[in-house]
């Protein structure tokens, strides 16, 4: 018996050990896992970005010359040289084309002719007056004769007045015959070729100039206010990193018929060499007069009978609650003045369920 009890004893005192061993093991164990419980809840955020409430509004459009003149002889003839092409740059004087001066050097002869006739005349004309005037202070002479002489040397200082202006307009006539160009430019068109019989200011070469190029575009009638003032500027499809100042100068007085838009003209001041006509741009409409806002979802506004506020998420994942100044609410965005600052990123989703002691994840888009 009593061994018997010694090992009843001994039984229970393993067991117990047992028992106790198993108790530490289990309490290790719950604490790694109480350790390894705590992971960091993914959320969905978005970036704080201020920008104008009403947004910018870009036209396709082309680059024009203000000025494209078609320009013609003041004189009428047979054309004998073309000297450029379509295509072709233009300086202030340059020769274009040029006319027969065969007729007009002769109408220049003749017209110096009668220069030479008239100038004869009223020397003549003169000297007979002075003998009558000498004749009749000695009274020898009537006066309808000092009448007659004085008459005749007036009409023959008319006619070399004549004669002289005659002379002025062949000159010009003859300069005329060389078509020059009176502006800066590019010749855009010809119309004119050697041998064809011109008019007097039939159109010949058609220049457009360089001294203010402009944009032209299409404006729907929803934005015209805004055209007109607005800011806006220009950039070129070769190089869309540069910006143009763009000014209204001029706008459509009616819609086009069948596109039911404006056609607008903005002038480019500071518009380079780089700007070439017929080139494709971009004008950029913008109210300077508008808010700058913050659009972000409506599912991240978090409030509970307080102001309004969004979760802000930090570099090292740790979430604050920020008040914010709304403007407006929208069906899916609300717009913020202020109270978070460019570029934060905030909870977008199940901000009811962020814990502010817990650390979150960002994630950039949701998946299942």
């Amino acid at each position: 018996m009593l061994l018997r009890s010694f090992f009843l004893s001994y039984s229970r005192l393993l067991t117990g050990v047992a028992l106790a061993a198993g108790t530490i093991a289990l309490a290790g164990c719950n604490d790694t896992v109480a350790q390894k419980a705590e992971p960091t809840r993914p959320v969905l955020v978005a970036t704080v970005h201020y920008e104008a409430e009403t947004p910018e509004r870009s036209f396709v459009g082309t680059i024009r010359p203000r000025i494209e003149a078609d320009i013609g002889f003041r004189v009428a003839g047979k054309v004998a040289k073309r000297l450029v092409e379509v295509g072709q740059k233009v300086e202030v004087g340059q020769p274009l084309a040029t006319l027969d001066e065969v007729d007009l050097k002769l109408q220049a002869e003749q017209a110096e002719a009668e220069f030479r006739a008239a100038t004869g005349v009223l020397a003549q004309a003169a000297a007979a007056e002075t003998r009558a005037k000498e004749l009749r202070s000695r009274g020898w002479t009537t006066d309808a004769q000092l009448d007659q002489a004085s008459a005749s040397a007036d009409e023959a200082r008319a006619r070399l007045n004549r004669a002289e202006r005659s002379v002025e307009l062949t000159k010009n006539s003859l300069s005329y015959a060389t078509l020059e160009s009176d502006a800066r430019g590019v010749v855009t068109a010809t119309m004119i070729e050697p041998g064809v019989v011109v008019a007097s200011g039939q159109a010949a070469i058609r220049v457009a100039r360089f001294a203010e190029k402009e944009a032209v575009v299409a404006i729907p009638e929803t934005l015209l206010e805004r055209a007109k003032t607005g800011t806006a500027y220009v950039t070129l499809w070769s190089d869309p990193d540069k910006k143009y100042t763009a000014r209204l100068r001029e706008i459509a007085p009616a819609a086009d018929a069948a596109t039911r838009t404006y056609l607008a003209k903005f002038s480019l001041p500071d518009a380079d060499d780089n700007v070439s006509l017929g080139m494709t741009a971009t004008l950029t409409l913008a109210d300077p007069a508008t808010t700058r806002v913050a659009r972000l979802p409506l599912s991240a506004l978090f409030s509970e009978g307080r102001e309004p506020s969004f979760y802000v998420v930090d570099d090292k994942g740790q979430v604050a609650l920020k008040p914010v100044t709304v403007k407006s609410y929208e069906s899916n965005d609300v717009l913020v003045t202020g109270g978070v600052d460019e570029g934060e990123k905030v909870v977008a989703l199940g901000v009811q369920k962020i814990d502010p002691t817990q650390k979150v994840r960002v994630v950039s888009a949701l998946s299942f």
